[in-house]
C-alpha cells in the first residue's frame, strides 16, 4: 500500500512539474511574444486564436500573402501558432540580409526537434559551425565534376521510365497514367544509386518491398495532418517521451534505416581504404564523401563522425527524392496547359540525336532550361521558409514601411526568438519583380529577365526555389540536371495530356513539399493524373 501511495505521489508530482514547466514556457512565450517590436508593423488580425493565420496562409497555398502584401506592402506582420507574431518580407534587402548571416537565423525548434531524432544532425539540420563543416566536406560531392559523373544514372533511370510508360501506353492508351508517381519511383531509384550506391527497385514491378523504402515512407509518407500536440512537444521536450502508436512505428523505421545505413557507409569506407578506382559501384555520394573525409590531408578536427556522415543518407533521401519528383510532375503539368510550348520543347529535344545525352548536352538546350526555370519559379517544391532570430537585430531595407503608429520605417527591428516567415512561392511570383502576368507560365520571359530579378538573392535563377546564401541547397546542381534528364526522356516520346480539368488541381497544403492534388479526389493523396500518346515524328 505505501509502494503504491508512494507511486501515486512521485506521478502526481511530475504531473504537477509538468504543468507547471508548460505553463512557465507559454507564459514566457506570451511576454516574449508581446515585447517583440514586430508587433508595430502592419498585417493582418488573427482568424483563429491558437493557430493565428497560418490556416488562411496554408488553405491559399499563399495566395492570401500575395493580398496582404498589396494591402500592407512588401514587409508585413502575421500571426503564427499561439498567436506570436511573424516577420513577412518581400524586400530584397532583407531577405538578402537573413540568407547571408546564418549565425543569426536558425531553423525553427519545432522543425529541428521532429526530423533530428530521425535524420541525425545531417547538413539539412545543422547549425553553425558543425554545418559550415559538414558543407565544406560535402562541396565536392555536389560539384560539376561529380554531377556529370553521376548523368549516366540519372538517363538510365529516365530511359527505363520511359520503356515502362510506353509498354502501359501501348496495352491501354485509353486510361490515365498517374505521373507523379512514376515520377517518384523514378527519383528514388536515382537517389539511391547516386547517392549511396542502393538499389531501390522502385520502378521493378517484380522487386520485393524494398524495407529502406517502406521505412523512409513510414517516417516520411504522405502528408499527416497531426494537430496541436506536436508543436506542444517541440515547445515542451517533456512531452516527447509520452508513448503514441506512430511514435512506435517510427522507432522500428528509424532501426531500419540506421542498420540499412551503417552497411551502405561500412562498404564505402571499406572501399576507400582499399583505394579501389572510382568505378560504377562506387561513384556515389556517400562514398566521394567518405573519401574526402578520409583523405590524409584533412585535420583530425575537421572529419565528420560516423553519426555525421550515415546522418547524409537520410538527408540525401529527404532533400533530394520528392522535390524533384514533385518540380518535374508541375513541369509536366504545365506543358499540358500549353501545347505549343510542350511541342516547342519536344522539337528542341529531337534535335539531339542520343538517347543518352551528357550533363553538357543537357545544359546546352535553350528552351529546356527556360521551361525548368519557368517550372521552378512558378511551382517552387518548397513554398516557403522559417527561421528563428539567434540575436537581437536590425535587418535593413529597400522598400521602407509604415508602422502602425503611422512612422517611416527603414529597417525592421528584431528580437532575440521571433519568427521570420519567408514566402518563396509569393517572392518568385511577385509582379513587382516579373510584370502582370508573373503568375503565367511563359519560359519566354528568360530570353529577357527584368532588372528587378537580379535582385532577388537566390543561388539559382533569378528565384528563391533552392535558397539562398551558405545555406542554400547544394544539390541544386544534382536536381536541375536529373529533371533535364527526365524531361528528356519524356517529353521526347509522349505526347501530354490533363486527365482532369486544370482548376481541380492544387498543390498541397499540409505538407513541406507542394505535391500536386486532384482537389475532387483528395483522398487518393497526391496524384498527377495524365493521359500520354507516343509521339510519331
Amino acid at each position: 500500500m505505501q509502494l503504491s501511495q508512494l507511486a501515486s505521489h512521485l506521478f502526481l508530482s511530475a504531473g504537477a512539474t509538468l504543468v507547471i514547466w508548460i505553463v512557465f514556457k507559454a507564459a514566457a512565450r506570451i511576454i516574449r511574444s508581446f515585447k517583440s517590436p514586430l508587433r508595430n508593423i502592419r498585417g493582418p488580425n488573427s482568424s483563429h486564436w491558437f493557430y493565428g493565420n497560418y490556416m488562411e496562409i496554408t488553405r491559399t497555398n499563399q495566395g492570401v500573402i500575395e493580398q496582404w502584401v498589396q494591402k500592407y506592402g512588401s514587409t508585413l506582420k502575421f500571426n503564427g501558432f499561439a498567436n506570436a507574431p511573424f516577420l513577412c518580407t518581400m524586400d530584397s534587402r532583407a531577405l538578402n540580409h537573413i540568407f547571408s548571416h546564418p549565425y543569426d537565423y536558425h531553423r525553427p525548434e519545432i522543425a529541428r526537434s521532429r526530423l533530428a531524432p530521425i535524420l541525425g544532425k545531417g547538413l539539412l539540420l545543422a547549425e553553425d559551425d558543425p554545418h559550415k563543416q559538414q558543407r565544406k566536406i560535402m562541396n565536392p560531392a555536389f560539384g560539376p565534376i561529380q554531377v556529370r559523373t553521376l548523368t549516366e544514372i540519372f538517363t538510365e533511370k529516365a530511359t527505363q521510365l520511359r520503356n515502362i510508360l510506353m509498354d502501359i501506353s501501348i496495352a491501354n492508351e485509353s486510361a490515365p497514367i498517374d505521373a507523379l508517381s512514376w515520377l517518384s519511383k523514378a527519383t528514388l531509384d536515382i537517389i539511391g544509386l547516386a547517392g549511396f550506391n542502393y538499389k531501390f527497385n522502385a520502378l521493378n514491378s517484380d522487386a520485393k518491398p524494398d524495407e529502406l523504402n517502406e521505412a523512409f515512407a513510414t517516417l516520411f509518407g504522405p502528408e499527416r495532418n497531426e494537430g496541436i500536440f506536436p508543436i506542444l512537444q517541440a515547445w515542451v521536450p517533456a512531452l516527447r517521451i509520452i508513448p503514441t502508436a506512430q511514435k512506435k512505428q517510427a522507432a522500428l523505421a528509424q532501426k531500419t534505416m540506421h542498420r540499412i545505413g551503417r552497411g551502405l557507409l561500412n562498404d564505402s569506407k571499406a572501399a576507400a581504404a582499399s583505394a579501389e578506382k572510382d568505378t560504377t559501384g562506387h561513384r556515389d555520394l556517400l562514398s566521394l564523401l567518405v573519401r574526402v573525409n578520409i583523405a590524409v590531408d584533412l585535420p583530425e578536427n575537421q572529419k565528420l563522425s560516423d553519426a555525421d556522415v550515415l546522418a547524409q543518407i537520410g538527408t540525401f533521401i529527404v532533400a533530394g527524392h520528392e522535390t524533384t519528383s514533385t518540380a518535374t510532375a508541375w513541369a509536366l503539368f504545365s506543358l499540358t496547359q500549353s501545347p505549343e510550348v510542350q511541342n516547342k520543347l519536344r522539337e528542341e529535344l529531337l534535335q539531339i540525336s542520343t538517347e543518352s545525352p551528357t550533363m553538357e548536352d543537357l545544359m546546352g538546350l535553350p528552351y529546356l532550361d527556360a521551361v525548368v526555370r519557368e517550372t521552378l519559379r512558378l511551382h517552387s517544391p518548397v513554398a516557403s521558409l522559417a527561421k528563428v532570430a539567434m540575436k537581437d537585430d536590425l535587418i535593413p531595407l529597400d522598400i521602407p514601411f509604415i508602422d502602425i503608429k503611422g512612422n517611416t520605417q527603414r529597417a525592421i527591428r528584431i528580437n532575440k526568438g521571433d519568427s521570420v516567415f519567408i514566402p518563396v512561392r509569393a517572392v518568385n511570383r511577385s509582379k513587382s519583380v516579373w510584370g502582370e502576368d508573373a503568375a503565367e507560365f511563359r519560359p519566354e520571359r528568360w530570353e529577357s529577365i527584368p532588372e528587378a530579378a537580379h535582385h532577388v538573392p537566390g543561388v539559382w535563377g533569378n528565384q528563391l526555389s533552392f535558397s539562398a546564401g551558405p545555406r542554400a541547397c547544394i544539390g541544386y546542381r544534382f536536381s536541375l540536371v536529373e529533371m533535364k534528364a527526365l524531361l528528356f526522356a519524356l517529353v521526347r516520346a509522349f505526347e501530354f495530356e490533363l486527365a482532369v480539368p486544370a482548376k481541380d488541381i492544387a498543390p498541397s497544403s499540409t505538407s513541406i513539399v507542394q505535391r500536386p492534388h486532384v482537389l475532387t479526389e483528395l483522398e487518393k493523396g497526391s496524384q498527377l493524373p495524365v493521359f500520354i500518346k507516343p509521339y510519331i515524328r
